[in-house]
């Protein structure tokens, strides 16, 4: 099958897109209005950039019931600051409450139960149960698309690691211990319990 997304609707495009790139890493983004309200969203696409300096990337797209933009996107481009904290399967239903569409002045850590707990070097707060989170200062806000289901890329520099003592050894993180989950299509997610190893192969080394 070949398909023009010209020729299709974009919420079929949509579907195709998260359908064919997966699994998707999910980036569950702290961030504070400028009235002092705490936001928690999961963003499914969601990258690293760089590691010198280490830089990631996340993209909150238009929603596509009123073509509003994401309550994050403007509290980031109002502060300049994120944190994305990895989520671990233990937590994933309170972290599926955040992905609902709550008014602005809705604080996300109340209605999910999650915890907040102080960052180091920026105002939105981190989530205690999240093994992972990273602190980031905004580097820059791409927007590629304003209408419904388009998107902004959000690039920010990770100011401060947070990770559990437990899950790392000598900078390697342990999958086992993070049980991490990741994004499918529709509303399937998928566990990083099932892993292989390949080793990357050298230059001119035979097959």
């Amino acid at each position: 099958m070949i398909i023009d997304p010209a020729e299709h609707d974009y919420r079929d495009i949509y579907k195709l897109m998260v359908g064919a790139i997966v699994p998707r890493p999910i980036a569950f983004v702290s961030t504070v209005s400028v009235d002092g309200i705490r936001n928690l969203a999961p963003f499914s696409f969601f990258t690293g950039i760089s590691a010198n300096p280490p830089v990631i990337c996340f993209s909150p797209m238009v929603r596509a019931s009123d073509g509003a933009r994401k309550d994050t996107l403007r509290n980031v481009e109002a502060t300049g600051e994120f944190v994305v904290n990895v989520v671990s399967e233990e937590f994933a239903e309170k972290m599926n409450i955040c992905s609902v569409e709550f008014p602005p002045e809705v604080d996300e850590f109340e209605m999910s139960g999650l915890t907040p707990i102080a960052s180091d070097l920026v105002k939105p707060p981190r989530v205690k149960e999240s093994q992972i989170s990273m602190e980031c200062r905004l580097v820059q806000v791409v927007e590629v698309s304003a209408k419904p289901l388009g998107g902004s890329l959000v690039v920010g520099q990770v100011l401060r690691f947070h990770v559990a003592d437990a899950l790392i050894e000598g900078y390697k993180i342990d999958p086992d211990k993070l049980q991490a989950i990741g994004r499918m299509g529709g509303p399937t997610y998928t566990r990083t319990t099932d892993l292989f190893d390949m080793v990357r192969p050298k230059a001119g080394q035979s097959r």
